[in-house]
């Protein structure tokens, strides 16, 4: 097999797999803090007085749930931009 073919193959299964991560991240931070949304007001419904005490928690939360979210769009660029799976390649 020779390099182009070679590199061709490397580039199509890293665009694949980094719009699998970016979505699926996505798709999951999503889900994520709608869960946390859901029952910060299920709890504050619940009991009002405690609304006070459960909101900075719930914007820690959804803060850690979008860092992963963000994480695993810097891989996808990292590997989108400066593949190191193309150094097998020389």
């Amino acid at each position: 097999m020779d390099h182009n073919a070679l590199f061709a193959i490397i580039q199509q299964y890293t665009v694949l797999a980094v719009g699998l991560m970016i979505g699926l991240a996505g798709l999951g931070a999503a889900v994520g803090v709608a869960l946390v949304g859901s029952k910060f007001l299920e709890g504050a419904a619940r009991q009002p007085e405690s609304a006070a005490a459960l909101q900075p928690k719930l914007f820690v939360i959804a803060g850690l749930v979008d860092a992963i979210f963000i994480i695993s769009v810097a891989v996808g660029l990292l590997f989108a931009f400066s593949n190191p799976l193309l150094a097998v390649i020389k």
